[in-house]
């Protein structure tokens, strides 16, 4: 393909693009091919010769969109969202037209520095302590693919400092805390380094929030068996029920065992902070307190096109004194001085995209005002449907709405004397009927044995008509899963 050849496929890709967008609220929010489709569909082997790029352009269209979940759909409301705008497209496409692997400050210094730029941007945007800006030269913040990246990062890092300062301590008696809430990452990461796990117990009476005396009770019971724990992922908006765990009375405990580092994973809810409103909520206070590192995913509720997971530490040295591995041919005059970030030691990997465009990009097109907005907006969505869900008399919260997230089950009044088990069979039934529709999209879940459905919002294009015509289709499917059992 020459310059005036790629300059029509990319005005034809444009268009095609925002066709695609114009036309997304008429599709069904979930692919309905079966597995197996694209095999069938495409040759055995890549071709002998070239093909012409219009051929190639329309079997896009023709293979891959059906393929497609819709995940910026107004009636996605699975799992969580997934940003992408077009000021984030358009930075993807700046930024892969002069492809560099950025391991160093001299490999493209425009990568390096404006990465330190947005990070310390999007930390004033939250509210997070100076501690964590990359002008300190102290801590700092980095971007990384995902939260359970930066959740392996930080166990790196704090197993790194205690095994520095406890070197007679054997690898196999350190301890990494999650709770029973945690996202898969904190499992992952033990799973990944050969540690081992331990998720401490939350209850639906403390809102499935750790509490400081479960913390102490596992700390006594570890160190008095001769283990060594030293780290604990702490949650802000869990995943299956947006719990928040209580870092102030884990701080109280943590006080007492001073080599416990607390990573606090915000992967969802901590683009809240962005409004003043929500901080107390999100605990920032503590967070900023208490702290070793911080993560959350501008890619889910951030308005910035996947991947774009923050990580800050408020000491990078400890970072960089597990990761920092520089052999001749990567050292340069400036990071040997000291004067550069070479972000490769902030991560596992050596080469690293140019990820920090689109932060730049959608920053400024948004501002301040216009991330304050899109939050707000899906916190009042979300404010509606749960209002109407708290008025039913077919639903009931499972879990505390919280932000953009309500968990809710069928729990009939007129059925008051049902059993948990047989509360779960009824709303594994409704779940089915959910998951069976092609024009909504939402997940279910377990909370400590209570089968449930999760709805979350986040889709940039969802208005009250979606969420009013999701609540009819729920309340639709809850009478006709009733019906069935009557049956």
């Amino acid at each position: 393909m020459d310059i005036e050849q790629f300059r029509r496929a990319g005005y034809q890709a444009i268009d095609r693009i925002c066709d695609y967008y114009i036309s997304l609220r008429d599709k069904p929010v979930s692919s309905q091919v079966e597995p197996g489709y694209l095999r069938k569909a495409l040759p055995a082997f890549a071709p002998t010769d070239g093909e012409d790029f219009q051929l190639i352009a329309d079997d896009y269209q023709k293979y891959i969109i059906p393929g497609l979940t819709h995940w910026q759909h107004p009636s996605f409301f699975a799992y969580f969202p997934t940003a992408c705008t077009f000021e984030g497209i358009l930075a993807e496409l700046y930024a892969c037209s002069t492809s560099n692997p950025g391991f160093n400050w001299s490999a493209s210094p425009a990568c390096t520095e404006l990465e330190a730029v947005v990070m310390d941007w999007t930390a004033q945007l939250l509210g997070l302590d100076e501690s964590f800006y990359n002008t300190t030269e102290v801590g700092g913040g980095v971007i990384q693919t995902s939260a359970s990246d930066s959740a392996l990062i930080a166990t790196v890092a704090a197993r790194s400092r205690y095994i520095r300062e406890h070197p007679h301590v054997a690898m196999e008696k350190l301890v990494l805390y999650t709770t029973t809430q945690t996202h898969s990452l904190g499992k992952k990461a033990g799973l990944v380094l050969g540690l081992k796990v331990r998720a401490l117990e939350v209850t639906a009476a403390d809102d499935f929030a750790l509490r400081g005396e479960t913390l102490e009770v596992a700390l006594k019971e570890d160190v008095d068996a001769g283990l060594h724990p030293f780290i604990l992922v702490a949650t802000i908006g869990t995943t299956s029920s947006g719990a928040v765990d209580r870092l102030g009375e884990i701080a109280d405990v943590a006080k007492n065992y001073p080599f416990l580092w607390l990573h606090v994973d915000a992967a969802w809810a901590g683009v809240a902070l962005v409004c003043p409103e929500y901080r107390e909520a999100c605990q920032l206070s503590a967070i900023n307190t208490y702290a070793d590192s911080f993560c959350t995913n501008f890619h889910k509720w951030g308005l910035i096109n996947f991947d774009a997971s923050c990580l800050w530490v408020r000491h990078r040295t400890h970072l960089t004194d597990a990761l920092d591995v520089t052999p001749e041919f990567l050292r340069s005059k400036h990071g040997d001085a000291g004067t550069v970030i070479d972000y490769r030691n902030w991560h596992l990997g050596l080469g690293r995209r140019f990820r920090s465009l689109k932060f730049w990009f959608v920053l400024r097109s948004r501002g301040v005002k216009g991330f304050q907005k899109y939050i707000t907006d899906c916190t009042k969505l979300n404010a509606k449907f749960a209002e109407r869900i708290r008025e039913s008399d077919q639903f009931f919260f499972v879990a505390k709405p919280f932000l953009a997230l309500t968990v809710f089950r069928l729990a009939p009044k007129s059925l008051p004397h049902l059993t948990t088990l047989e509360l779960n069979a009824l709303n594994r039934a409704f779940y089915s009927r959910l998951a069976a529709r092609s024009d909504i999209a939402i997940t279910q879940t377990d909370l400590n044995g209570v089968f449930c459905v999760r709805m979350a919002i986040g889709a940039e294009m969802t208005t009250e008509r979606d969420i009013d015509r999701t609540l009819d289709m729920i309340e639709q499917e809850g009478r006709a899963t009733l019906r069935e059992r009557e049956d």
